[in-house]
């Protein structure tokens, strides 16, 4: 997703939100393909639940165009620190609706990371948020949504299931709002735009099959390492300004994945179909 991050800021420098999701959809099903091949053909993609499917790309489809949209407005180490308030609603929804249990050193790793989200945002007593921030807000909650539709899906379906439903789904719905803004991207933009395309496909796929091996709430904390991989890319490329309480942010956020990992119980894999 760090990929995505950087590659999607460039893209969007030239190419509308959503050509480049609808580009990132299209490519995305040409490279799913071998991963299609290797689990055992197009029959694997048969599903009982293409209702679930649909559902869920919907809102994943509208959480990642807000996504889009505000890494255009925000610095990138923000949008991805406040796209970490996802944990907070992924933890309860799974608790809600999944049935699973919250331990407590679950949810010292969850308030680690946010504590970290949260010294490196550093937003304003009774300040508004921007509406690039807002926009991240938004889309965080749209994830979180989505991470509870994946959980509930790999349940029956595999993970190149629930990835070929998300591409198709998705380039049907950004078909006609990407043909009426459509630009001819140019070289560089179509190099920008092929990067997305590998890194959203990928990183959906390996948390798709995370969820199939573990619970929401042990995978989702994990992926607070983005936070300080994003602001050091931010640093490195556009020169976003990195301080003490940036540093130590990090560190809570490094201390609650620790925690996370050594404290959480041992789940019962499912072997793979």
């Amino acid at each position: 997703m760090l990929l995505v991050t950087v590659a999607g800021r460039q893209a969007t420098r030239e190419l509308d939100v959503f050509q480049i999701m609808l580009l990132r959809s299209l490519m995305g099903l040409v490279l799913l393909w071998p991963l299609v091949h290797a689990a055992g053909g197009a029959r694997v993609l048969r599903t009982g639940r293409l209702g679930g499917h649909v559902l869920r790309n919907i809102v994943h489809y509208a959480a990642q165009y807000a996504w889009f949209v505000a890494l255009t407005m925000i610095p990138m180490a923000q949008l991805v620190a406040i796209e970490f308030t996802m944990p907070i609603w992924t933890v309860l929804l799974a608790a809600l609706f999944l049935g699973e249990r919250l331990h407590r050193w679950k949810i010292v790793a969850v308030l680690l990371g946010l504590v970290g989200v949260a010294m490196i945002v550093r937003p304003s007593v009774g300040a508004a948020l921007s509406p690039g921030q807002a926009l991240a807000l938004a889309s965080a909650l749209g994830f979180a949504v989505a991470v509870i539709f994946v959980k509930s899906l790999t349940r029956t379906d595999q993970a190149v299931t629930v990835m070929f439903w998300m591409l198709l789904v998705q380039s049907v719905l950004g078909l006609w709002p990407a043909l009426a803004v459509w630009r001819w991207p140019t070289a560089e933009a179509w190099g920008w735009v092929v990067l997305v395309a590998i890194g959203g496909t990928f990183s959906h796929y390996c948390m798709a099959q995370a969820m199939r091996r573990a619970d929401a709430t042990v995978v989702v904390p994990m992926d607070f390492l983005r936070v300080p991989l994003t602001a050091l890319a931010g640093w490195l490329l556009y020169a976003e300004h990195i301080d003490l309480l940036m540093v130590l942010g990090t560190g809570l956020i490094l201390a609650g994945n620790a925690l996370n990992l050594l404290r959480a119980p041992t789940p019962t894999a499912q072997p793979p179909r």
